[in-house]
């Protein structure tokens, strides 16, 4: 399976997000009304609009940036290698600018193909609209508009999971277990960010949450191409 893909020119990639504030109180009044209005068409009958504020994490208009964790996998010395670089910061504009470089420095070196679990539908748009929001120049690699689907450098391990089956959700965690692959969710999982970050303060966390992320969508890559998994010795952090 996947034959055609090459493993070494695979960016891998994780994000994670969160609230744009720590709380529903302390959002402008007017991007108050703004979420009133978008809440109203998530809510069931007994929920509140700050209820739901701890779900703003997952839409670019409402929620930030924290961290972006990348992956790629290289050859040194006839052994296979995956190094890990993650991207965070307090502030947003930082994160996604040197993310932002990273990636147009590969791509002029070798054309690269962008993977994350469920990334055509949450990683990648949300990295381009927040990189619009903050002023960031988007890499050639985010700009979709008016390409062929087969142009778009874009792989999403979720979609191929599907096999053109549309209604189809599995989560990285189950087939993580599925195919043998060391569970990412051993610390915290995509629910609990928010609260590490705005109460907690444990940004570090959230970064090592993410890279498993990302080794996770590595493993799951090679487990599709029928290659034998990563060693953990395989695995070398580039900003530990």
């Amino acid at each position: 399976m996947l034959d055609h893909l090459k493993i070494g020119n695979i960016l891998f990639l994780d994000i994670e997000t969160v609230p744009a504030f720590p709380s529903f109180e302390e959002v402008p009044e007017n991007f108050r009304l703004f979420w009133e209005k978008k809440a109203n068409f998530m809510k069931k009958e007994s929920e509140t609009p700050k209820e739901l504020y701890s779900r703003a994490g997952i839409y670019a208009e409402f929620g930030k940036i924290i961290c972006i964790s990348t992956g790629m996998i290289g050859i040194q010395e006839d052994k296979r290698l995956l190094r890990i670089k993650s991207f965070y910061a307090e502030d947003e504009h930082t994160l996604l600018a040197d993310f932002a470089d990273l990636v147009t420095r590969m791509f002029q070196k070798k054309e690269i193909d962008l993977c994350a679990h469920n990334g055509k539908e949450f990683d990648f748009p949300f990295i381009a609209r927040r990189m619009l929001i903050q002023g960031v120049t988007l890499p050639a690699l985010f700009e979709v508009a008016g390409k062929r689907p087969w142009e778009v450098r874009h792989l999403d391990t979720m979609e191929l999971w599907k096999f053109g089956d549309h209604k189809h959700y599995t989560s990285l965690d189950l087939l993580t277990a599925l195919l043998g692959i060391q569970s990412p969710k051993s610390d915290i999982d995509g629910s609990q960010v928010a609260e590490v970050y705005w109460k907690e303060n444990d940004l570090k966390r959230i970064v090592e949450y993410c890279r498993r992320d990302v080794i996770a969508i590595a493993q799951l890559m090679l487990a599709y191409k029928g290659e034998s998994l990563l060693n953990p010795g395989d695995i070398i952090i580039l900003d530990s």
